[in-house]
């Protein structure tokens, strides 16, 4: 690591403000949820949200760009950044410092990477092998890296809830899918769900997924009680977003969810903000 001084002090204080207009930019809603973080655990979780969106942005959104270059270049940012100690794009010089703070593994940014890459390689996924190990670099390491920040070097903790973690990582992005039905296949041309066929999906499809997400959050809400204090509420609230998204999907027949987005309207989004909240201040058990 370079000596911090003054001005290496400045510009990663910085970096961080940089991730966190990238996270307020982005996710209005996540934003808000990382409000409730206390400020190191918050500046940690902007700094990998950051990392991960400017990923998932080059791959998802620069269409009229070389992508694959443009990648090529981000990862070796993130390469010279890791050998040097220093990144001149401020996004990924605050997720190294997370990185470094933290002790996240070099493991789960690779799998993230190779995930992110496969979106510019691969369209449809026919097997379910295929599929989660898709899940696993773009969604279930991003919970660990989150849940190496929450639990601070606390190994006997993270070995735990690691777990929980992942299947809440896959939760979310299962809801994604489903939510983005419309713009990924056709869009993107993209199918996660192997067997897929806008023409085949029915309701029976549909509810065989939710249950399979149903599952995964009910894993991963044992884990979010065990969290600490210090990140409990945030994690909850973000979690009863995505769970009311969920209920959102079952209640919306399957014909219409190929032709529009799902959304959680602002006036809910605070009433589950301010609903978990009061749990956590009141010390009842979330549910």
């Amino acid at each position: 690591m370079i000596a911090e001084n003054t001005g290496y002090l400045k510009y990663s204080k910085l970096s961080f403000a940089t991730s966190r207009e990238v996270t307020r930019h982005y996710s209005t809603s996540f934003y808000s949820a990382t409000q409730l973080f206390p400020s190191p655990v918050r500046e940690a979780i902007q700094g990998i949200y950051g990392f991960v969106r400017l990923a998932d942005e080059i791959v998802d959104s620069f269409h009229d760009c070389d992508q694959k270059n443009l990648f090529d270049r981000f990862e070796e940012d993130y390469n010279f950044a890791l050998e040097k100690g220093i990144s001149s794009n401020p996004v990924i010089h605050s997720f190294l410092l997370t990185v470094h703070r933290y002790g996240i593994d070099d493991a789960y940014v690779r799998a993230f990477l190779a995930s992110m890459r496969a979106d510019l390689e691969k369209k449809i996924y026919t097997s379910r092998l295929e599929a989660n190990q898709y899940i696993y670099g773009s969604a279930d390491v991003v919970g660990l890296m989150c849940l190496r920040v929450f639990c601070d070097h606390d190994e006997q903790l993270f070995g735990e809830l690691a777990t929980p973690a992942m299947r809440l990582g896959s939760a979310f992005q299962k809801v994604n899918f489903l939510r983005d039905l419309r713009e990924d296949v056709l869009g993107l041309g993209r199918i996660y769900f192997p067997g897929f066929s806008m023409d085949r999906f029915d309701e029976q499809t549909k509810l065989e997924l939710v249950q399979e997400i149903d599952a995964d959050f009910a894993s991963a809400l044992k884990g979010i009680r065990r969290l600490p204090d210090s990140s409990r509420l945030a994690v909850h609230t973000a979690y009863c977003y995505y769970v009311r998204l969920l209920g959102k999907i079952r209640d919306t027949p399957a014909c219409e969810l190929v032709t529009r987005r799902i959304r959680i309207p602002n006036a809910e989004k605070f009433r589950l903000l301010s609903g978990a909240v009061i749990k956590h201040k009141l010390h009842m058990q979330i549910v």
